[in-house]
């Protein structure tokens, strides 16, 4: 996809209501400091349209980004914070909750992990819930530039085994720093595109 214009569009709290919208909507979670700012303006070739901060929890609000007047990128809130109350992390994963159980346009959720570590608690839970909402969440393990290429496919097993992703389940590793994956990603969400284009003529 060429990036013609991008524009944060839409920012939603705990109590506002989401968007009707009109584009397709592809969104991606992530626990805090996992690199979801990072990554989305990776992928809209802008420095820092997302806030990007080394403090976790900075997103706690779903930005709605219009790419071209074609797609959203949807930015959820972080989870798994724990300097945050337990309210307050209550409240982040209502907001996800509703999100993801409410959008009409949602093509595709991101579930972006750590590549250097094991999934954590928080994010097998996201995944299996996600499974269990009806989607199959696309994993971007975040952070390739930190590892070796040698160690790569090792920590993707290690991945896969920790989530229970079958074989058929997609891994790509990203960076944000030397932009692998960026491609891959945005060539897969080219093809959704497409797809959703058929269905709708």
């Amino acid at each position: 996809m060429v990036i013609k214009s991008v524009n944060l569009e839409t920012v939603c709290g705990y109590t506002s209501k989401l968007p009707d919208s009109q584009y397709p909507e592809i969104a991606f979670a992530g626990k805090s400091n996992v690199g979801k700012s990072s990554l989305i303006n990776a992928l809209m070739n802008r420095k820092a349209l997302a806030r990007t901060s080394s403090s976790p929890g900075k997103t706690q609000t779903i930005n709605y980004y219009n790419i071209n007047d074609q797609i959203y990128l949807v930015d959820l809130p972080g989870y798994g914070y724990a300097k945050v109350s337990e309210k307050e992390k209550q409240k982040w994963g209502e907001l996800i909750e509703r999100y993801l159980n409410t959008s009409t346009m949602l093509m595709a959720v991101f579930l972006l992990v750590d590549i250097r570590h094991e999934p954590s608690k928080n994010d097998i839970q996201m995944y299996d819930w996600m499974v269990y909402q009806g989607y199959e969440p696309i994993i971007i393990a975040t952070k390739a530039d930190k590892l070796k290429k040698s160690q790569l496919q090792k920590n993707i097993s290690v991945i896969r085994k920790g989530l229970g992703l079958g074989a058929e389940g997609k891994i790509i590793p990203f960076s944000s720093e030397t932009k692998q994956g960026r491609d891959e990603l945005w060539n897969l969400v080219d093809e959704m595109l497409a797809n959703v284009e058929i269905v709708e003529e």
